[in-house]
């Protein structure tokens, strides 16, 4: 767990505490709140706060969550109004335990519950876990940290999460890893993992199941747009999209000509593995999806920056030949015909497809930090550009 950046502030009847929580989910925080007692859980994020005085939970409390500058505040009445706290400022003793550490013992029988035990009862979370103050990380050292993210325009991110996002990208310590060394990292472990037996049982023993998935046809293949008309007015909303496109936030990209050409090539390289997912799923996503995206996208799971339209292709084909289920030649040529016609059929169609992966990553721990760190930006730079509907470059 890492303890967030953290301040706080009072007036004669209120405690203000403000935490910056970057890359959580703006949906699950928890709170408890009792004498001289704050305790806050976002995951990744724990806070324990030991007080000079005592709040108290009366329905008078407010807390909002900036999801634009990832801060989290929380207005908290004081038990006794006009007291005032001493020693807000001194952050570290703040943090310290009151009492002593619960004496639980990390492992238990499970046997010894006999009958009465319930297997699906989540653990509960110990709020006696250890603590350190937060360090900012320098200008300078950021400075040295490789980038990668939408445009190339993050870094930093993954050195205090790296333990918590294990499972959402492949690539070790991505702030200290340059993308020639990635690059070359991601295609020893293609060629490591691929299963020739696998490949030859798709190939051969499940010749029909792969005809029927060819032969499906997902949404977007009504949408072929023709010489006299434009297709994105054929693309409708749903009421959950539209709320989410009122949720994000409006703003500039200042990208020069070469990060917009790796923009689009991560753009064409995520929605090949999204209609994949869609093909192979018959349009029904299901609780692997979000791990066939970003497994199969080498921009969600290498943080790869392509550099040519062969480069994605290739890329894609490989990890399609590696990784899922489903490990056949003509899903790749057809995921690469369904990307064609996406392109083709405006930037509405590209939304909304991205509006599908946001949703899919949104509701998958921890998938949901590919949100912040691409698909969110991807939503609405795609919605302020210009675009040619017969060439996306």
């Amino acid at each position: 767990m890492i303890t967030p950046a953290f301040e706080l502030s009072q007036d004669a009847n209120f405690l203000t505490v403000i935490i910056r929580v970057p890359y959580t989910r703006t949906s699950e925080f928890d709170i408890y709140i009792q004498g001289e007692d704050l305790k806050f859980y976002a995951k990744p994020y724990f806070l324990r706060l030991t007080l000079p005085g005592r709040i108290v939970e009366d329905g008078r409390e407010k807390a909002s969550f900036d999801i634009d500058k990832g801060l989290f505040t929380l207005h908290v009445p004081k038990e006794t109004a006009g007291q005032h706290f001493e020693g807000l400022e001194m952050l570290t003793s703040l943090l310290a335990p009151k009492g002593s550490r619960s004496a639980k013992p990390l492992v238990e029988d499970t046997e010894a519950c006999g009958g009465g035990c319930e297997e699906e009862d989540e653990e509960e979370f110990d709020w006696q876990i250890e603590q350190e103050i937060y360090t900012e990380t320098s200008a300078e050292t950021l400075k040295e940290y490789h980038k990668y993210g939408f445009g190339n325009l993050r870094s930093g991110v993954f050195t205090r999460l790296q333990e918590e996002l294990n499972e959402v990208i492949d690539v070790k310590d991505p702030d200290n890893t340059a993308p020639e060394l990635r690059r070359r990292n991601r295609l020893d472990a293609e060629t490591s993992i691929f299963c020739a037996d696998h490949y030859m049982v798709n190939l051969y023993d499940d010749e029909e199941e792969i005809r029927n998935l060819l032969k499906f046809e997902p949404w977007w293949r009504e949408l072929s747009p023709d010489s006299s008309a434009n297709s994105d007015t054929s693309i409708t909303f749903t009421e959950e999209e539209k709320e989410q496109m009122r949720k994000f936030t409006n703003r500039s990209y200042l990208l020069d000509k070469k990060a917009r050409f790796h923009v689009w090539l991560g753009l064409v390289d995520i929605i090949l593995a999204y209609v994949y997912d869609v093909r192979t799923t018959e349009g029904e996503h299901n609780v692997e999806s979000a791990w066939t995206i970003r497994k199969l996208s080498g921009t969600l799971s290498w943080l790869e920056t392509y550099h040519s339209v062969q480069d994605v292709l290739v890329s894609f084909g490989r990890r399609t030949l590696c990784y899922p289920l489903y490990r056949h030649f003509s899903l790749i040529t057809r995921a690469v015909k369904d990307v064609a016609c996406i392109f083709q059929s405006g930037k509405a169609c590209i939304l909304k497809c991205l509006l599908a992966i946001h949703k899919i990553f949104r509701e998958n721990d921890p998938a949901y930090i590919l949100n912040d760190l691409y698909i969110t930006d991807y939503c609405i730079w795609i919605q302020r550009i210009k675009y040619v509907q017969s060439s996306p470059a």
